[in-house]
């Protein structure tokens, strides 16, 4: 993987048609975002104000994003002010330059044993930050549950909150058994596939790497501009081992999760648990303001990682997409990713805010990124349980005329040229032809009454190229006569004449 892109991946239609085949996947799916999105929906619903919040997690964020240089600056001069010291980054290779610099600055001892305790950060996994410490001679160890399995079953995360999702617990055990010998440890023997064995399993498996590293990583949900402060938000407590054990912590965090204040945060410790884990309250909010003498890590860095953002910024109508608070509640609901599992979107954002967020952060000129926006039905489930009112519906739809159209787009500063999609040689004729219907009114009725005239030998599927969208749906049968025939023979078009 590297800056966020799983490398080899095809594009989405091949990932996705290979995917939909694969039934244990498909039935791991179905299970656990039907089991999350009911347990969210109640948990909504014990909120009679759930609607303003959502409005005003909005607005936070909006504002926020509009004056991002200022809230920048007041966040590093309140990092600086507690102890922290603040690295700036422009893309993953500069990120994984800094955090390499300082693991090793803070790790002097045995080059071969390097190590570092991670909580869950899909910032570090957007820059491939682990591949990148691994070639560098330094062991990243994940220790979220999920992450955990990821990393040791040599796979990649599936889902932004259980990245595991695709694994159902059998096949967890059976990793755990097979893997877990081969980092310094015996491996399991006798594990069952009950949750508690396999959570006592994991944490037996990392204690001593928490005890024993040095140096912690983690990302962040969101970062409070006013006090320097940074909130971490999970369920498992292993977030706090690593924030609190190590002498020197690290924390990677994109640009995007500033908020102003803590009124401000106060907002989305409320609608985050609910919307991912469908929890009142997260069992675990940590928070680190800069270092304590005698209490927590000595030193802590913040590398501040744009990678894109700035230029996701620029657009009008994608922008929207930085208020994400990657709660997932969009993947739960949506019907694509349900079927097609997140490693089709070739993404560490998966599910219908990759499908809009990955393009933007590494441009659609790519196949990847150019297939990501189709990779929707529209039917707007995701804009309805956003915890912050993101229309991923429109900005699919504007990035794929971004993608039809072509033209240039703004990467890292530099302008890059998009080619135009050419489509399918059907596709452009019948878009052609209809261009020329509705613009020659007198015609189009011609056309419908004569289609509403021979409907009887219609037929049920298409042929050639169409064959593949009819193999299953039906034609939708044209009526017995045109709408504007029936309007003026009814009391509908006299009533409109008076």
């Amino acid at each position: 993987m590297s800056g966020g892109t799983f490398v080899g991946m095809p594009a989405f239609p091949k990932a996705a048609h290979d995917a939909v085949r694969n039934t244990t996947l498909r039935a791991n799916l179905r299970h656990a975002t039907h089991t999350i999105r009911d347990k969210r929906a109640r948990a909504v619903a014990e909120l009679d104000d759930w609607a303003r919040l959502r409005e005003a997690g909005k607005q936070i964020k909006d504002h926020t994003l509009r004056h991002l240089e200022h809230y920048l600056v007041q966040l590093e001069e309140s990092v600086t002010a507690a102890g922290g010291t603040v690295h700036w980054a422009a893309d993953a290779d500069e990120a994984n330059r800094i955090v390499t610099r300082l693991v090793r600055e803070a790790d002097r001892g045995d080059a071969e044993k390097r190590e570092v305790v991670k909580v869950k950060s899909m910032a570090t996994q957007e820059i491939g930050l682990n591949e990148h410490l691994e070639a560098e001679g330094i062991h990243a160890y994940e220790t979220d549950l999920a992450e955990l399995i990821v990393q040791l079953g040599k796979d990649r995360p599936s889902h932004i909150l259980v990245p595991a999702i695709h694994r159902n617990r059998g096949e967890i055990r059976d990793i755990f058994t097979k893997e877990m010998g081969s980092w310094g440890r015996p491996a399991p023997e006798g594990l069952t596939d009950t949750p508690a064995e396999l959570a006592e399993a994991a944490r037996l498996h990392l204690r001593e790497k928490f005890l024993r590293a040095k140096v912690g990583i983690s990302g962040a949900n969101f970062m409070v501009a006013e006090t320097g402060t940074l909130v971490v938000v999970e369920s498992e407590g292993n977030g706090r081992m690593c924030l609190t054990l190590p002498e020197t912590l690290i924390s990677v965090v994109g640009i995007e999760k500033i908020v102003p204040t803590w009124q401000d945060l106060e907002v989305f410790l409320q609608t985050l648990p609910r919307s991912s884990t469908a929890e009142r309250m997260n069992p675990y909010t940590s928070t680190w303001t800069g270092t304590t003498d005698s209490d927590g890590p000595q030193t802590f860095h913040l590398v501040l990682l744009d990678n894109g953002r700035t230029d996701t910024l620029a657009d009008e109508v994608g922008r929207q997409a930085l208020r994400c608070i990657r709660c997932s509640a969009c993947l739960n609901v949506c019907p694509v990713y349900e079927r097609a599992g997140g490693h089709a979107y070739g993404s560490v954002y998966p599910g219908p805010i990759g499908a809009i967020l990955s393009p933007q952060l590494r441009g659609t000129a790519s196949e990847i990124d150019a297939s990501l926006p189709y990779a929707s039905s529209l039917c707007g489930a995701c804009y309805e349980v956003c915890p912050v009112a993101i229309d991923i519906p429109e900005v699919l739809v504007h990035l794929r005329e971004r993608v039809v159209q072509g033209g240039e787009v703004t990467r890292r500063g530099a302008k890059v040229k998009l080619k135009p999609a050419k489509g399918h040689a059907a596709e452009r004729a019948a878009m052609r032809a209809a261009r020329w219907a509705f613009t020659h009114p007198a015609a189009l009725a011609t056309g419908q009454r004569l289609a509403s005239r021979t409907r009887r030998f219609h037929p049920r599927t298409m042929p050639g190229p169409g064959r593949a969208w009819t193999d299953t749906r039906d034609l939708p049968q044209v009526p017995p006569e045109p709408f504007r025939d029936w309007w003026q023979r009814t009391d509908g078009g006299k009533e409109a004449g008076k």
